[in-house]
């Protein structure tokens, strides 16, 4: 009883625990450990979670053996859940028939620190009934929904377990288990992984072509459970609760995949055939292509080993799409590089490095900002790099101008009330489809203001009533539908996420209404949030400090999970950051020992020591 694990192990290898068996992969042979017995009787300390493995560990569940005693039966449907059993059918026979017909894994997820605490709801060590209850413990780090979407959790995780036993049979069974799934924070990094999946932008009109915008929607699948083909379905059902307000699917309604098809494997032409049902038979060749897109984005971030897709439905091809192809049919932030790395100089002119170069001689740029008529503390460049906008020395007003020669700075285009520089503008930042966004941190009146192209009059964002604190800084996605704000509550910062939503479906509104809504965490654990910056399609990059602790940095999912990969080397003294979601160019930082960039692989290296306010393009 217990399972297998098989694979290369790190960091020592797995221990042993009960009812756990460990086997191990190498030069083709493969040596089984023992098995630890269990105890017929006696308190149960709970199932240990298993240290944190190497990916390619496989755990394989165990059925109970004959005469299992009651904590065998817990302890090893607890070990089940952990498994790489597709549909959970080991686990389901340590329940009665009937509860297993009632379970259903698949509707959640919920992780504990450690692996749950097991506590028999009885006194003594005799197994002396045919009913039997049991408590399972823990503290909450986090819960995946039924639609594999991840959200932090905190608190404590109490749930009971009841057993019975069979007149007939004698054999001890769960008749009522707990709801989902249970597992510790380590196995659930071993067993399931973040995969984005893409949708396209609605109500956004990008100002260059193609004229739409892709949007990742992170979600959890099990890594040893067929993901290829798991991601199709999911990406087939429709985006998360969460952006599904903010985003569309060019599959038709009902889309599926063909019953009784095989398991998704690509050939040895890295081409992919997806045979859908026959909702999609009659897609014309434009709306199979965005079809075509979204599933090649899903898939190659979830392996390099798709280059093209073949969408096959009704008994015929619909479409073929190579990567070279759906780059023309939808815009990606990851893959829309910047031609330039922009900062302040030591005179506070907006000046310029070539992105993907170690060049450390900057130029002014062409036009008003880069002449050093108005000296500025912090700047924010459009996503077309043909604009830029400026914040005073003082915080007090921001200035607009082209990136371009000739013409005088004019009038600023916003100006704060706030009293110091602190309580004034912050950093601005671009969307995608050229407006401006920008926080005023006046105390009196805290806002967070939006201009249409940058000049319009500014327009106040609606914000959640359930937003406390006052936003320090603001920067926007890619691709225009979400957005991240540092905001500042006592001594206290968080990093949180909001959707943006231009209009109100349903309603008479001016077609200008703007709002963000549903904020949420991506930074459960940090008690201050220094400084940010979006690092990928989903991803951003943090400097921060938890409770207790000095300052730190790290990359963190939009869902407020930690993606897997090794974290930023250490920075002393981060004021600003800057990365690009084009993961290709260099992280930026500022801090003191001036603006540093940290290329792939490599350590930090000093660009400038007299620059400051470091900024990719958005």
């Amino acid at each position: 009883m217990g399972r297998h694990l098989v694979g290369a192990e790190r960091e020592g290898g797995a221990r042993r625990t009960r009812g756990r068996v460990v086997a191990y992969a190498a030069c083709g042979a493969v040596l089984l450990a023992g098995c630890a017995s269990m105890p017929d009787s006696g308190d149960l300390r709970g199932v240990e979670s298993t240290p944190r493995q190497d990916n390619r560990v496989r755990v394989f569940a165990m059925p109970p053996h004959e005469d299992a005693s009651s904590s065998e039966i817990v302890s090893g449907f607890l070990e089940a859940l952990t498994s790489d059993d597709p549909d959970y059918e080991i686990a389901r026979k340590y329940l009665t028939e009937e509860a297993s017909e009632r379970w259903r894994p698949l509707l959640s997820t919920t992780v504990l620190a450690d692996g749950p605490g097991v506590d028999p709801d009885r006194v003594g060590g005799r197994e002396e009934t045919d009913s039997l209850s049991y408590t399972l413990s823990g503290t909450k780090v986090a819960t995946v929904d039924a639609q594999q979407s991840y959200s932090p959790a905190g608190g404590d995780y109490r749930e009971t377990m009841h057993l019975t036993r069979d007149t007939k049979t004698k054999q001890w069974r769960i008749d009522v288990p707990p709801r989902g799934v249970v597992m510790g924070k380590s196995d659930f990094q071993r067993n399931y992984m973040s995969v984005d999946k893409y949708y396209f932008a609605t109500n956004t009109t990008l100002g260059t072509s193609p004229h739409t915008a892709a949007v990742a929607d992170p979600v959890y699948v099990r890594r040893n459970v067929d993901p290829m083909t798991e991601m199709v379905r999911s990406l087939l059902k429709g985006p998360t609760s969460w952006l599904n307000p903010v985003v569309r699917s060019s599959f038709p309604t009902g889309t599926a995949l063909k019953k009784d098809g095989d398991s998704l494997t690509p050939d040895d032409q890295n081409r992919l055939t997806v045979p859908l049902n026959d909702k999609a038979a009659g897609v014309g060749l434009a709306k199979c292509n965005e079809m075509a897109a979204q599933l090649l984005f899903t898939l190659q971030n979830l392996t390099p080993t798709v280059d093209e897709v073949e969408l096959t439905a009704g008994g015929r091809q619909l479409c073929t799409l190579r990567e070279d192809q759906a780059e023309a049919v939808v815009t990606r932030g990851s893959v829309e590089r910047a031609d330039y790395l922009y900062f302040l100089d030591a005179k506070h002119r907006l000046v310029r490095l070539a992105a993907a170069t170690n060049d450390t001689h900057p130029d002014p740029v062409p036009g008003p900002l880069g002449e050093g008529e108005k000296q500025l503390g912090s700047v924010a460049v459009s996503r077309d790099e043909d604009m830029a906008a400026g914040v005073g020395l003082d915080g007090k007003e921001m200035y607009v101008g082209a990136l371009a020669s000739g013409g005088p700075v004019g009038e600023p285009e916003l100006t704060s009330e706030g009293r110091t520089p602190e309580e004034r503008l912050s950093t601005p930042s671009w969307d995608a489809q050229g407006d401006l966004w920008v926080a005023d941190r006046d105390p009196d009146n805290p806002r967070l203001l939006l201009l249409e192209e940058g000049v319009d009059d500014p327009l106040v964002v609606k914000t959640p009533p359930s937003l406390e604190g006052r936003i320090e800084s603001v920067r926007v996605a890619a691709d225009g539908v979400r957005i991240a704000l540092v905001v500042k509550k006592g001594d206290k910062s968080s990093l949180l996420i909001g959707r943006i939503q231009r209009g109100e479906d349903g309603k008479d509104v001016e077609p200008t209404a703007v709002s963000v809504h549903e904020l949420r965490s991506a930074t459960p654990e940090l008690e201050e949030v220094t400084a940010m910056s979006w690092a990928g399609d989903s991803r951003l990059v943090v400097a921060g400090r938890e409770k207790g602790g000095v300052q730190t940095m790290r990359y963190v999912q939009v869902d407020g999970s930690t993606p897997e990969g090794p974290v930023p080397a250490a920075l002393s003294g981060v004021r600003e950051i800057t990365a690009s979601e084009d993961v290709r160019l260099p992280l930026v930082g500022y801090s003191e020992d001036g603006i540093v960039r940290l290329p792939s692989g490599m350590q930090w290296q000093k660009v400038v020591t007299d620059g400051t306010a470091p900024v990719y393009p958005g």
